[in-house]
């Protein structure tokens, strides 16, 4: 009875096996990628294609994927077969980055028997002692797994004894195993279609990211600006890509902080030579900009690289100096009720007067394309025809036909002061009012205009009652006085504001 019941069972088993298809048992290590396409957005990552050509037998196949980031995000990662489809797919994927580094490698003959080769001085030849590694000195940092700092002496037990820092050269006995010199992918592919396949591989790498440097030549006469942008590459992901095709994707787009989405581990004179052929081309991509480089790229491990992005010549500038009084702390002190009825916060105030350079980004000024933020340098030629730095600042993404407004200092020989000449109540706990003197001094050997920036920050409800020059209302939080100042002349705006609630 035992033999007829458990007939039945075995056959069906067997059967079973031969329905199974075949799996490969030597892994088959896809080619060098024939085709690579990078997508890089201005927030630190980049979207990676490759096209790499994998011969799959029929069945199961275990694939090594080489040369990868080691900053892959391997939960990201997207396969298909090019050539069929409908026939291959990914059962399981594992991503291999336990790389050779000297911590780690002595971590695995940790309680294991090494070898140091020393130098007898007597006989002047080398000779070796065996003995149990203890500890290797290495201390792996929290929540870094693959990053070691030294934190102390290799301890080992040689001839009975423990030796501190044992001296000798450290042999050890073979690579250990497990650890690999370049990260790579793993995986069990199931197939259908035998024979070479032309397969697309996608994923997401940190630390490849780009951003704008801008360069400006400011001309003599200040009424001309020449710009150049640069696009800034770099590469840190642990790979290098040749002949890739390249995108840039500059706006605000959303990403899951790290700790969610893992679950593995120039020159100024440029700008005044003659115009090439714009090298990126930028199109819209959902509500980003995207620019697409017209050629294709080397782009190395470890390595920073500069491409024109985008350059215009003549373009129509204006110098503007405005004098902001008021520190910025009324930005923290506004609307707070615990500051509005206190005469003693707005009294803070400095004297410098700032310059600005301003420049709109349009097609007639040979720009009109989107520009990311980046920070733009600004020369100047002096009399001698040599550029001098002059200043920087940042700009944001900037659209087309909008203004660019650029802070690159503070005037040497334009001083401002502000004062607060009154402050009291109208009516206690509703009403107060303050009165402010400005003073503008024009040292300089020509005539100015500037503009006087005031901020009402005590309370929504204010009014000017009483003002002698005439003021614009730039928005809630902020009143314009434009001043004329001759060669050395000063001037005093005199304007007293009242606060309700």
């Amino acid at each position: 009875m035992k033999t007829f019941r458990m007939f039945p069972i075995a056959l069906l088993a067997m059967l079973v096996v031969n329905q199974l298809p075949a799996q490969s048992t030597k892994p088959i290590v896809a080619g060098t990628p024939s085709s690579v396409e990078l997508t890089i957005y201005n927030a630190d990552f980049a979207l990676i294609r490759e096209e790499r050509i994998i011969n799959l037998a029929k069945g199961f196949n275990t694939v090594v994927v080489p040369d990868i980031p080691a900053t892959i995000d391997g939960t990201s990662l997207h396969f298909s077969s090019l050539t069929e489809p409908s026939a291959v797919k990914v059962l399981e994927q594992n991503f291999q980055y336990d790389l050779i580094h000297h911590a780690k490698l002595l971590e695995k003959y940790l309680g294991k028997e090494v070898e140091f080769i020393r130098y007898d001085e007597a006989t002047k030849k080398e000779y070796s002692v065996k003995g149990k590694l203890l500890s290797t000195g290495w201390i792996s940092q929290r929540g870094a797994p693959n990053q070691y700092y030294f934190g102390g002496q290799m301890v080992a037990e040689i001839n009975g004894k423990v030796e501190i820092n044992p001296s000798g050269r450290l042999v050890l006995p073979a690579l250990s195993e497990g650890l690999i010199l370049k990260p790579q992918l793993a995986w069990i592919v199931a197939n259908t279609k035998n024979g070479e396949h032309t397969t697309e591989i996608s994923y997401i790498a940190d630390q490849l990211s780009w951003h704008c440097d801008y360069v400006a030549l400011l001309h003599s006469k200040e009424s001309k600006i020449d710009l150049i942008g640069w696009v800034t590459l770099k590469n840190n992901s642990g790979t290098t890509f040749n002949n890739a095709g390249l995108k840039l994707v500059a706006g605000d787009v959303n990403v899951v902080p790290k700790e969610e989405r893992y679950s593995m581990m120039k020159s100024v004179d440029a700008v005044t030579t003659e115009a090439a052929q714009p090298q990126f081309q930028q199109k819209e991509l959902f509500e980003y900009k995207l620019y697409t480089l017209q050629r294709r790229t080397n782009l190395a491990n470890n390595e920073t690289k500069q491409i024109e992005l985008t350059s215009g010549r003549n373009i129509a500038a204006k110098k503007i100096f405005v004098y902001d009084g008021l520190t910025p702390e009324w930005r923290y002190w506004m609307n707070n009720a615990s500051y509005r009825h206190q005469g003693s916060f707005g009294q803070q105030s400095n004297t410098k007067v700032g310059v600005f350079v301003t420049l709109k980004n349009d097609e007639k000024s040979g720009l009109g394309i989107p520009l990311p933020k980046g920070k733009v340098r600004v020369y100047q030629r002096d009399d001698e025809g040599k550029e001098q730095f002059i200043g920087e600042d940042l700009i944001h993404h900037t659209p087309k036909d909008e203004e660019i407004k650029l802070y690159l200092g503070n005037a040497f020989d334009l001083v401002g002061s502000r004062v607060q000449k009154d402050f009291k109540t109208v009516v206690s706990g509703h009403v107060y009012e303050e009165t402010f003197e400005i003073t503008l001094r024009n040292h300089k050997n020509e005539t100015v205009d500037v503009l006087v920036y005031e901020h009402p920050w005590r309370w929504n409800q204010w009014e000017i009652v009483k003002t002698n020059v005439d003021y614009e209302k730039v928005d809630q939080t902020t009143i314009q006085f434009p001043v004329r100042l001759k060669k050395d002349e000063k001037k005093v705006i005199t304007y007293t504001i009242r606060y309700s609630w």
